[in-house]
């Protein structure tokens, strides 16, 4: 649905986007990641039709964005970091006016209008100016404008940025939803906006990708192993030289020492792939410890993208 083959971006010397490719399935929804700066909005305007790009080639729906403009952007919906809404018109008439422009035929406006605005949540707003609306509400038009021609691809910059937390929920879960029907490109700064609104995730720093995948692959990868974490009751003293006799034990560190209840936290790292949770519980058991407590920890979204965007700098 989405082509983008060597992007390059630049700005007079300054260069926002440099040899980037990568494809974007029908219905997938792609978390577009890395920090403030790392090139995420020049790509998705290069997208959008908002710019040409320096070299390379972008298409939606096999329409090239900058030989065929017109018919790539009828097939998309872009939602802006900030949307612009003009916010002396009411919910209705402002998107009536959009869905005008967006070639939206007189017959079909005000049935679609209806549709998006339940999508959206947007009932009982339709006669409200939208300058008094929330800011959470404000999005979920900006959103609803997006969507009003019913294209099949949309861009959504930072939909979440500024909103409360319960505003947050209400917009993934609104972005879930028209995942599957419409091609979502989601671009975000915050790194658990990534693992629990899409299937998979670019990671881009100063420009380039540096990984594309998805959170669990990234995770396996490059983890190198896991991390046990075992609560145990004993002399704890003499554990780590026992577990340490486990084939893949890497190291062992007492994390915390028992206070009244007696139990000690215990982290256990392992090189490899294997699963040795039974072989830890055993030797646990058959060292004399009472065992509380024993689980894994895997790598966190925020520890691999410290991990990408950190070798990417001292490369």
């Amino acid at each position: 649905m989405i082509q983008v083959e060597h992007l390059t971006k630049r700005f007079g010397l300054a260069t926002a986007v440099e040899d980037v490719s990568f494809e974007v399935g029908k219905g997938e929804i792609l978390g577009f990641l890395g920090p403030n700066g790392a090139g995420k909005t020049t790509t998705m305007r290069v997208l959008a039709g908002f710019f040409p790009p320096s070299s390379g080639r972008a298409s939606v729906a096999g329409f090239d964005v900058f030989e065929q403009p017109l018919e790539a952007k009828k097939r998309v919906g872009y939602m802006p970091e900030n949307p612009p809404l003009y916010t002396e018109m009411a919910v209705d008439e402002f998107l009536r006016f959009v869905g005008r422009i967006k070639g939206l035929p007189s017959d079909r406006l005000e049935a679609r209008l209806q549709e998006v605005k339940e999508l959206c949540g947007l009932q009982g707003t339709g006669q409200r100016l939208i300058k008094h609306l929330s800011k959470g509400f404000k999005q979920r038009v900006g959103l609803a404008q997006a969507i009003i021609h019913d294209p099949e691809v949309l861009i959504l910059d930072e939909p979440t940025v500024g909103l409360d937390p319960k505003q947050i929920i209400e917009v993934r879960e609104l972005i879930k939803r028209l995942g599957g029907v419409h091609t979502i490109i989601l671009s975000t700064h915050i790194l658990p906006e990534v693992s629990m609104t899409c299937q998979r995730v670019i990671i881009i720093n100063k420009g380039r990708i540096v990984a594309v995948d998805t959170p669990e692959n990234l995770t396996n990868q490059l983890r190198g192993g896991e991390r046990i974490e075992l609560e145990v009751q004993g002399p704890v003293d003499r554990l780590p030289a026992a577990l340490c006799t486990i084939p893949h034990v890497k190291n062992v560190l007492v994390t915390a020492n028992g206070a009244g209840n007696g139990l000690h936290k215990v982290a256990v790292d392992v090189d490899g792939k294997d699963d040795i949770r039974h072989l830890v519980a055993r030797k646990v058991l058959d060292s004399g410890f009472d065992l509380y407590q024993l689980k894994t920890q895997s790598m966190t979204l925020e520890e691999i993208f410290l991990q990408l965007t950190t070798e990417e700098e001292a490369a």
